[in-house]
């Protein structure tokens, strides 16, 4: 387990490097100047060009990125062009706002989507299970935004029951996270109902009937643990994408989150916050997976690591 989790990690550092080229690259060779969008189109060619020396945006691109990695390996993530703060500190503020929004939604998908496949998978082609199933294909079909401004209309200003839109209490987080777990949620029960009908079929589940072990000890004991498996791999994707910043969702109810960050970074063209955005989010994606693939052993004491 030790010598598998140290292979992971050195692998994890040689593809967050690998993300860290290409964002960066890709940052810089758009077609428009960072140091135009800090002084605004009307300003002077010679403030432009001030800006560019001070910023280091006159040095050939790869001297560029070997000076960020420097900056990196020591903890900086340098400084926005456009707010004039380390890019550690605007992340800091709002990676607990992030953090509760991603928990809570990622709960919400699971309260959802696991009830669904496991009542799909023991009702399949039934009456049940069509319905079901149904309801998830037109979950997984509705755009996220569609799905939050009907809750929003409906939920918080129809009913007046939640806040609108913005940061604050849980209150705050209830809607955005109903929305993601509404649209989240069918990928979840797609994957445990697959699961759970390909385990329920198994020898051994048919031979815990025949010891005489009671329908709910046979699904949740013997059937769901295994199932839940393929749930846990696409879980910690998504758990990872979610601590990386829900774009759409905190862009639609005003959440100031990561993702809402790296929308604003985006569009102001400002490039050491969309580094420090991306390699967040892929930080927590390696992780998460690595995280996932311990768990797999905890669950299956049959899966071995080589």
């Amino acid at each position: 387990m030790i010598a598998y989790i140290i292979r992971r990690i050195g692998g994890s550092i040689i593809v967050l490097i690998g993300i860290s080229i290409i964002t960066f690259a890709l940052a810089y060779l758009v077609p428009a100047n960072p140091a135009r969008a800090i002084v605004g189109p009307h300003a002077s060619e010679a403030l432009v060009l001030k800006v560019e020396q001070q910023l280091g945006l006159n040095e050939p691109l790869p001297v560029r990125y070997i000076h960020y990695m420097e900056n990196l390996v020591h903890g900086n993530l340098g400084t926005s062009y456009v707010l004039d703060q380390p890019v550690t500190t605007l992340i800091g503020q709002r990676v607990g706002a992030t953090a509760q929004l991603a928990v809570t939604a990622w709960i919400a998908e699971l309260l959802i989507g696991i009830p669904i496949g496991i009542i799909s998978a023991l009702y399949d082609r039934k009456a049940l299970d069509h319905v079901v199933s149904i309801l998830a294909l037109v979950g997984i079909s509705l755009p996220v935004f569609f799905v939050g401004l009907e809750l929003m209309y409906w939920v918080g200003f129809k009913l007046d029951w939640l806040p609108v839109g913005g940061t604050g209490g849980f209150n705050f987080v209830i809607l955005p996270a109903l929305t993601y777990g509404i649209t989240g949620a069918a990928y979840y029960a797609r994957l445990l109902k697959s699961s759970m009908i390909d385990v329920m079929n198994s020898d051994y589940i048919r031979t815990a009937r025949a010891k005489g072990a009671s329908p709910n000890r046979v699904i949740f004991r013997h059937a769901l643990r295994n199932a839940i498996i393929p749930v846990l791999t696409y879980g910690g994707i998504d758990i990872a994408s979610l601590f990386g910043g829900v774009v759409v969702i905190e862009d639609v109810f005003g959440y100031s989150g990561i993702g809402q960050l790296t929308v604003q970074a985006i569009n102001n063209l400002d490039v050491p916050v969309i580094m420090g955005t991306v390699l967040f989010a892929a930080l927590f994606v390696v992780l998460f997976n690595l995280l996932v693939d311990v768990l797999y052993g905890i669950i299956d004491p049959r899966i071995t690591y080589s």
